[in-house]
């Protein structure tokens, strides 16, 4: 969405009221008098688009993982908890774009364990994990799935299909974490046997993008 620069008077009691309100937020002046502004005047910005798609996320994602605060309008973090030894934690980091091209943003998991030998299952789940994405989202028409993979840390854009309004857009993104964290959490409940399990696990992927492409 295209800025241009306005010269404005405002009291200085205002300017204090503002400056303190962003502090809080975690944004800029001029940003808060955008957004303040836009509400106002029934104008969408993206800082109330992004609002829009994480409140669906939390709507969908339920009790299930925990939702960290957060001072940026275009990040949500949540965790979850593995039942594993040593209970690691797996974080999940949805970065939006301000403005969506080809890509809505970008998804970041990461697990925090001091083991090595967890980090290599975190690895080797992602390995198969995401090669099962890209086939599914390619049969589908789509080429762009990007990802990287390093020692207990996973990257992925998140796909724009274009096709779903915010509301829709976050309930894809929580069905997405949902369904990625179960298949995480039964592969750690036992990794030998996973393989077993995993055509029920890419059916629910598969219906998930038959609703929505990410």
């Amino acid at each position: 969405m295209k800025k241009s620069v306005y010269s404005i008077v405002l009291m200085d009691d205002v300017i204090r009221a503002v400056d303190a309100e962003a502090y809080r937020l975690g944004t800029s002046r001029s940003n808060l008098i955008n957004q303040i502004l836009a509400q106002h005047l029934s104008c969408v910005t993206p800082e109330m688009r992004m609002r829009d798609i994480f409140e669906s996320v939390a709507e969908q994602i339920g009790t299930a993982f925990q939702i960290q605060q957060q001072r940026s309008a275009s990040l949500m973090t949540i965790r979850s908890a593995l039942e594993y030894r040593y209970r690691p934690t797996i974080s999940y980091k949805v970065e939006l774009n301000r403005v969506p091209d080809e890509y809505l943003g970008t998804l970041k998991v990461q697990i925090r364990t001091q083991s090595q030998s967890v980090s290599m299952l975190f690895n080797e789940f992602f390995v198969y994990r995401a090669g099962m994405e890209s086939e599914e989202i390619r049969t589908r028409g789509y080429g762009g799935y990007a990802c990287q993979l390093s020692d207990g840390y996973f990257t992925r854009k998140l796909i724009n299909s274009g096709k779903a309004d915010p509301e829709q857009t976050g309930e894809a993104i929580g069905e997405y974490l949902t369904d990625l964290n179960s298949a995480i959490k039964a592969y750690f409940a036992d990794p030998q046997g996973f393989r077993l399990k995993a055509a029920a696990y890419e059916k629910s992927y598969k219906e998930l993008l038959d609703r929505n492409i990410l």
